[in-house]
């Protein structure tokens, strides 16, 4: 086997591995919101991956971004680390972890969505017909699940899934500056000054009382899916070939519904699994149709976006 294929099966594997912490995240969070306040849940989680994260920097000794790129840091930092846990937390205190994987399953077209306007792409007019659809389908399954209305749950799920898009896009475009490892890095170091004095703030007042499994939850979202997933997923497209890595996203949903059911309880219905299904084929459209332009290093990672992990 040569050494390239050997990169590359590696890649895959990474790959894997960092959907399958992404795809906890969803059950991980439902487990901590039983007893542990989504706000509290928000500013812990953050705290412990941002301290994490410093620690990490500091080891490795890496110099300061450059000055003009701590704005889009900035605005990264406000997406993925404060607003998407917390509206994701309130979601998940209002309807099933599976039921917010399929609403989750559409984030990859947002995504993109989002690199299209990054990247000043044009895409095929397939493209835009299977973002249309995807999006019709998790309303309509939404809509099915609240008996004809929205619930709270999904509003705060579809913010999360707005919100999360924009910083993932900016994300992405941020890892033709630095490694996306240390992105997220930066990202979480810059949200500590707002998490610490919040996590203190929220800390439930008598901690003994929390069972096990919010904990355990909290821990989760905290090192895994807030932090060292994405050290195997970016590291796993650097290897692999983003084109291929990124087809293993398709199987996240799934993931979520295997866990949901063995750590939540929850039945996953034949109805669920056709609407995931669809989801995730037009997000597979989606992403084989998108327009090409002339592709700087800027604009690198942001075309590969069809998902950024949670």
């Amino acid at each position: 086997m040569s050494s390239s294929s050997s990169r590359e099966r590696l890649g895959l594997l990474l790959g894997f591995i960092g959907m399958a912490i992404f795809g906890g995240t969803l059950p991980a969070t439902r487990l901590a919101v039983a007893e542990i306040d989504p706000i509290a849940l928000t500013a812990i989680r953050t705290a412990i991956a941002g301290l994490c994260s410093l620690a990490l920097l500091i080891v490795l000794r890496r110099p300061l971004p450059r000055r003009e790129l701590w704005p889009q840091l900035a605005l990264v930092m406000l997406c993925v680390a404060i607003l998407f846990p917390l509206l994701m937390a309130e979601g998940m205190q209002r309807v099933d972890a599976s039921h917010g994987g399929v609403v989750l399953g559409v984030l990859p077209i947002a995504t993109a969505l989002v690199a299209v306007t990054i990247t000043h792409e044009r895409p095929r007019p397939l493209f835009w017909v299977a973002a249309v659809v995807g999006a019709a389908l998790v309303i309509a399954f939404a809509l099915r699940d609240g008996g004809g209305t929205l619930s709270t749950g999904d509003l705060f799920l579809f913010a999360s899934v707005a919100v999360s898009a924009v910083g993932y896009g900016f994300s992405g475009r941020l890892t033709a500056e630095m490694p996306g490892w240390e992105v997220i890095s930066w990202v979480l170091v810059i949200a500590l000054p707002f998490a610490l004095p919040a996590a203190a703030l929220t800390m439930p007042a008598d901690p003994l009382h929390i069972s096990l499994k919010p904990w355990l939850g909290l821990l989760y979202v905290a090192l895994f899916s807030q932090w060292i997933g994405f050290f195997a997923w970016n590291a796993g497209m650097a290897m692999g070939g983003i084109a291929r890595v990124s087809q293993v996203q398709l199987l996240q949903p799934f993931v979520t519904f295997v866990l949901a059911s063995v750590f939540n309880g929850e039945t996953i219905t034949p109805q669920v699994v056709l609407f995931a299904a669809a989801v995730v084929a037009t997000v597979a459209i989606s992403a084989r149709t998108r327009g090409r332009t002339r592709v700087v290093p800027e604009q690198r990672a942001a075309l590969a976006l069809t998902r950024a992990p949670e």
